[in-house]
This record gives C-alpha cells, structure tokens and sequence, in this order.
C-alpha cells in the first residue's frame, strides 16, 4: 500500500491514496479539516463499521443503519498518543438480536480490523453497542 500528503499552506495537508483519492488533513487543531488523529479515530470507526456491516450481511440479518460512536483519551504530554478508544456500536435492523450483534462487533475487534487490532499495540481499545429493532 503506498500514498503521500502534500503541504497545501499553514499546516494544512492533501493525503491521496494510491486508488487517487484525497483528503485534507489540518494540523491546526481541525481548524480547517480533521486533524490527523482525528482521521486516525474515524479510520477505526470505519473500519470495524464495515466488518460489523459486512459480518451482519453475511449473516443474513436485516441491517439498515450502523453508527459508531468513538470517544478517546490522549496523553497530556508529547507525543499525545491515544490512551483509550471506545466503540459504541448504534446497529439498526429488523429482527436483530444482540447475540449477533456482540458477535459481529466481537470478531471485528478481535480478528478482522487492522486498524483497531494495530492501535491496540499502543491503547486500551474497547468496545460497546447497542441494537435498535424497527416495527
């Protein structure tokens, strides 16, 4: 996997992937875009998303909606690594049970997100959720 940022003016920055995609990260605080810790939580949260989403269809349940709720903590001092992440699932469905739910979030946590599975190397990373049944 390849990419480069690019200083754009300030401390603002263009990441593009090798697919030829871009962002704008900010390191002003996200005064302009994310920041790139910022950018680092949501890669998380939409990392275990889609293994969530993709275990849940597999499964053949009725997934409509998923949302991740991410919180952390951050060193005081330099450098400001993460401490403590958390993932809070909001997993809307019909007929949906929270024993597959647990288990998708589960193996999304414990085998599948990289990005998770490789910021656990450095934080405490937990998970929680929540399952909303449609009429």
């Amino acid at each position: 996997m390849q990419a480069r940022v690019k200083w754009v003016e300030g401390l603002s920055f263009i990441g593009e992937s090798a697919s030829g995609h871009q962002i704008i990260m900010d390191g002003n605080s996200g005064e302009k875009a994310p920041s790139p810790m910022e950018m680092l939580l949501m890669s998380a949260g939409g990392c275990s998303a889609i293994d969530v989403v993709s275990i849940l269809q597999k499964g053949r349940a009725d997934v409509r909606d998923c949302e991740v709720k991410l919180t952390s903590t951050r060193r005081e001092e330099a450098p400001r690594l993460f401490t403590h992440i958390n993932l809070h699932f909001v997993v809307t469905g019909r007929d949906l049970t929270d024993k597959i739910v647990e288990r998708a979030v589960a193996l999304s946590a414990e085998k599948y997100c990289s990005v998770s599975l490789m910021l656990g190397k450095a934080a405490t990373i937990t998970h929680s959720f929540e399952v909303r049944n449609l009429d």
